[in-house]
């Protein structure tokens, strides 16, 4: 004969404050406080924006 109740008994949950878990990354942490963030554009990315900037001005000599 089969327990029924062990399908619609309440589980055991384990819970951690999230201020006593461990960190996961040690050193991204330190490079959060210390204001690290993205480095400059490569000059490549810059030219290639250029790019873009220049091919939607339009030309004077050319019909709409």
């Amino acid at each position: 004969m089969a327990n029924k109740t062990l399908g619609t008994r309440q589980k055991l949950v384990f819970r951690l404050d999230p201020a006593l878990s461990k960190p996961r990354n040690l050193v991204a942490i330190a490079a959060k406080k210390s204001g690290a963030g993205s480095h400059q554009k490569s000059i490549s990315s810059l030219r290639q924006a250029q790019k873009r900037v220049l091919k939607k001005i339009p030309v004077e000599g050319e019909p709409d």
